[in-house]
C-alpha cells in the first residue's frame, strides 16, 4: 500500500493542461500539416503517389485531413519538404470542406449556437458506436476518460443507452453489417441531438472507401456536426474539438 503511494505521490500531477495551446506533446507526434505549395516543383507528384488514401490533390497542393491517416509517407516521399507534419494537434472542425487544407491557416471549431450550448454547455452525454471500426479510434476515445484527460472533468461522459444521450460518436467506415444498428442508435437519441465523426475511417472510409462493404463514413442523412480526423485522432484532439464546440475553450485555464 505506501509503496503504491509513494508511487503515485512521485508521479505528481498528470492531468493535461488546457487549452490545447499549452500542451507538451512529443516531437513524434504527427499533427496539423503545414503545407508550402511554393516548393512544389512543376509535374512532381512524389506526396500525391506515396498517399495510400489518395488524400493529396495537386494544382493547388491540398490534403483531405478527412481521408489523412498521418503516416507521413507524403512528407518522406517529397523531396522539397513542401509537406510538414507539425505537432499542433488541434484538428478538429465543424464542416467536410474545412478538412481540405491547403496553404490557409485550418479553420478551429466554430461553437453550436447559443439555445444549444445551454443545453449541453455544463453537462453533454455520448453514447459511442462502433461502426466497423479497428479499435484505434475506440481505445482513444477509452483513453479521454483515464486520469490524463479526465473527460468528465468538463461534464462530458459517455453513457450506454442512446436514449439517455444527447449525441452520437461515431466510429469505422460504417459496415453495411453495421449501418442499420447505427441509424436505429441515431433514431433512438432524443431531440435535439448533435453527432460526431472520429477518424478517417467514419469521415471518409479511411484505408477502406470504395469497398463494397462499407459506407465509406457516416451516411450524408446523418447531420455530423464535429469531423475529428486522424488515424486515430490523439485524445487530446478529441478533447479540443468538444470543449471548443461547447464553446468552453475560452473559459478554461490549468485544471485545479
Amino acid at each position: 500500500m505506501w509503496r503504491l503511494l509513494r508511487s503515485r505521490l512521485r508521479q505528481g500531477h498528470r492531468t493535461a493542461q488546457l487549452p490545447l495551446a499549452g500542451a507538451a506533446l512529443p516531437a513524434r507526434f504527427r499533427g496539423r500539416p503545414a503545407i508550402q505549395a511554393s516548393r512544389c516543383r512543376d509535374g512532381c507528384r512524389a506526396c500525391a503517389d506515396a498517399c495510400p488514401t489518395h488524400a493529396i490533390t495537386q494544382g493547388p497542393l491540398q490534403i483531405d485531413l478527412g481521408a489523412c491517416l498521418f503516416c507521413t509517407l507524403c512528407q518522406e516521399a517529397c523531396p522539397e519538404q513542401a509537406i510538414v507534419y507539425s505537432t499542433d494537434a488541434r484538428l478538429a472542425v465543424r464542416s467536410r470542406g474545412e478538412l481540405r487544407v491547403s496553404e490557409d491557416e485550418v479553420p478551429l471549431v466554430r461553437a453550436l449556437d447559443l439555445e444549444m450550448r445551454r443545453l449541453f454547455g455544463r453537462s453533454l452525454r455520448l453514447r459511442q458506436v462502433s461502426a466497423g471500426g479497428c479499435n484505434g479510434c475506440e481505445a482513444e476515445l477509452q483513453a479521454t476518460g483515464n486520469v490524463v484527460f479526465d473527460l468528465g472533468r468538463f461534464g462530458i461522459q459517455f453513457v450506454a443507452s442512446p436514449r439517455h444521450a444527447d449525441g452520437l460518436v461515431i466510429t469505422g467506415p460504417v459496415t453495411r453489417a453495421m449501418e442499420a444498428a447505427l441509424r436505429e442508435t441515431y433514431r433512438a437519441v432524443p431531440e435535439p441531438k448533435i453527432v460526431i465523426a472520429v477518424g478517417a475511417c467514419a469521415i471518409s472510409g479511411g484505408p477502406f472507401a470504395g469497398a463494397a462493404a462499407v459506407r465509406d463514413g457516416v451516411p450524408q442523412d446523418i447531420p455530423v456536426d464535429l469531423y475529428v480526423p486522424g488515424c486515430p485522432p490523439h485524445p487530446l484532439t478529441v478533447l479540443d474539438g468538444l470543449l471548443r464546440l461547447l464553446g468552453r475553450v475560452e473559459s478554461i485555464g490549468a485544471p485545479g
